[in-house]
């Protein structure tokens, strides 16, 4: 459903996204995340028609953005960072007029701003004036005109921004939904919501592509061996030496005391390499009780900070 292939953007002399290249299949969920002027909103943009590219190629819905610019803005459904909303307008006149310019016709129009609304939690509030709205109200709103038109792809940038916990839990089942069969690309910074949404990721830092990959991957390669949670007892002379001990095995990079739970030491042990075998035959030679050894398995945000440190 999207092909971006060497895409890029130059301002004169500055390079905002330079050769970035991914694709996305029909109902993928793909988190699309970088740190601060990155390049992702300049990407989003570009592939949503808005920004035309420097150099490049990219095909949505089967139509070259560049070349097919109209049909693309057919079945793309957008909501920027800032949802472009007419704030004298009420909410259902401002829909009403989306519907009108989305070649919705005139006899499907109610019905449809009225599913959306209630999609999206805002049914009963249709004379409400924009200008009025909270944050999050007017975030409502712009997803609800980004699907009024029920695109094919939809291109959501911090769609969650500004709701409530209780409105997220919904807007997060909404967008679950409406991938079931299409293309959805979501850029936040709420890296949790990327993690409970999306399968894989395409990290962008400085214009390129950092990585593309699942999720799953993405931790397993950057938490591989690094960090894991040791639970041992120790007892006569090696009681207090606990952490100086495992330390001083070979491949053992580094050891913080994280407290102490019914006699046992708890440990947080870093090293390159998994260490549980060699701590196991430490335990036995000394006779210690090991109540756990758990591999720390990395959060979404310490693999996106680790990839973006190593790329930046």
């Amino acid at each position: 459903m999207i092909s971006a292939q060497g895409m890029t953007k130059r301002f004169g002399s500055f390079t905002a996204v330079d050769n970035v290249t991914f694709e996305v299949g029909r109902g993928e969920i793909l988190g699309f995340i970088g740190p601060n002027g990155a390049g992702k909103t300049t990407s989003m943009r570009m592939l949503t028609g808005f920004l035309p590219a420097t150099e490049g190629r990219a095909v949505v819905a089967g139509h070259d953005v560049f070349e097919e610019n109209m049909q693309v803005r057919r079945k793309v459904g957008y909501l920027p960072e800032r949802p472009p909303l007419y704030t004298e307008l009420s909410i259902g006149a401002y829909l009403s007029f989306v519907a009108e310019v989305r070649g919705i016709a005139r006899s499907k129009r109610t019905r449809r701003i009225g599913e959306v609304m209630e999609q999206v939690g805002l049914t009963g509030w249709e004379h409400r004036i924009l200008g009025s709205l909270s944050k999050g109200y007017r975030q409502r709103v712009g997803l609800a005109q980004a699907v009024i038109h029920d695109p094919e792809v939809l291109v959501l940038d911090e769609p969650t921004s500004g709701l409530d916990p209780g409105q997220v839990v919904g807007i997060r089942k909404f967008i679950r939904g409406l991938a079931e069969d299409r293309t959805v690309i979501l850029s936040t910074h709420i890296l949790p919501e990327v993690e409970r949404l999306c399968e894989r990721v395409v990290i962008i830092n400085s214009g390129k592509v950092a990585a593309d990959e699942s999720i799953a991957s993405l931790k397993n390669r950057v938490g591989q061996g690094i960090r894991f949670r040791v639970e041992l007892k120790a007892k006569g002379d090696d009681a207090g030496k606990v952490p100086q001990i495992v330390g001083a095995l070979d491949g053992v990079d580094q050891v913080t005391p994280q407290g102490d739970d019914a006699g046992f030491t708890i440990l947080d042990v870093r090293a390159p390499t998994d260490p549980r075998t060699a701590i196991a035959r430490l335990a036995i030679e000394h006779g210690w009780t090991v109540r756990a050894m758990e591999r720390h398995a990395p959060s979404l945000e310490e693999a996106f900070l680790a990839v973006v440190g190593l790329e930046g």
